[in-house]
């Protein structure tokens, strides 16, 4: 399969990362994908943009150095509801968003309540993508959540950056093979992104890739390889057509 998206970015919005907008387009571009999406992270997240920063994607191009364009955000996941930190006002002008646990917005709780809070963001409207399921300092009922993101038309994440030998994340090869594994049995369709904080990781897929191959998953539940295959997820995706 060809890979021709990456949907799980950072900018210099979001405090921590290291390039711009433009950029890191032009990188995609560089690298020969189709679609790039840009998502900082919510307000909550420490050192990130004001909510502001969210209220006027349209003034950025559809397309950028012949790559089109998605903006969208990394929302924080909250609370054992599955709260998120950008008000509806706001998500509903996104193309899309990625709904995340990260440790700086989010007390660990039990296997129950963990997944509660996956589950609240799977069942909520606006968020398309559930990124990084992988972190074990947060453990969940992972056929729990593949069977809701399945339900509920969700994309799961198969996050490269993730698999990393540097990653702060605990076990995540061992739980993607858990959750490709209940993936399967679902049908539920995964996205691989890189969740890039430089331009030199735009469209850097090769980890996820090699696990894709060693557990024989199946292409007809990656997106990546299509933008028809993306867009019932994204209906946005199709202003950018």
């Amino acid at each position: 399969m060809k890979d021709i998206m990456d949907l799980h970015t950072h900018t210099t919005a979001s405090g921590h990362a290291y390039n711009t907008l433009y950029e890191m387009a032009r990188s995609a571009s560089e690298k020969g994908l189709t679609l790039f999406g840009s998502t900082d992270h919510a307000p909550k997240m420490p050192g990130t943009c004001h909510e502001f920063y969210f209220i006027n994607f349209k003034v950025i191009p559809r397309t950028l150095f012949g790559v089109k364009i998605l903006m969208g955000s990394e929302l924080n996941i909250l609370d054992y509801t599955g709260r998120i930190d950008l008000r509806e006002g706001i998500l509903e002008r996104l193309d899309y968003t990625i709904a995340s646990i990260h440790e700086p917005c989010y007390k660990c709780g039990t296997v129950a309540e963990n997944t509660n809070a996956y589950l609240g963001a799977i069942k909520n409207p606006y968020v398309k993508i559930i990124g990084h399921p992988d972190d074990g300092r947060f453990p969940i009922d992972y056929d729990t959540v593949v069977a809701a993101a399945a339900e509920h038309h969700t994309l799961l994440e198969l996050n490269s950056s993730s698999l990393h030998s540097t990653s702060m994340r605990l076990h995540a090869k061992e739980n993607y093979r858990i959750m490709l594994d209940l993936c399967k049995h679902y049908k539920a369709s995964v996205i691989i992104d890189s969740d890039a904080h430089i331009e030199a990781d735009v469209g850097n897929h090769k980890l996820a890739w090699e696990l894709i191959k060693e557990t024989g998953f199946p292409e007809e539940l990656i997106v990546n390889g299509s933008l028809d295959r993306l867009l019932p997820y994204i209906p946005r995706l199709k202003e950018c057509l």
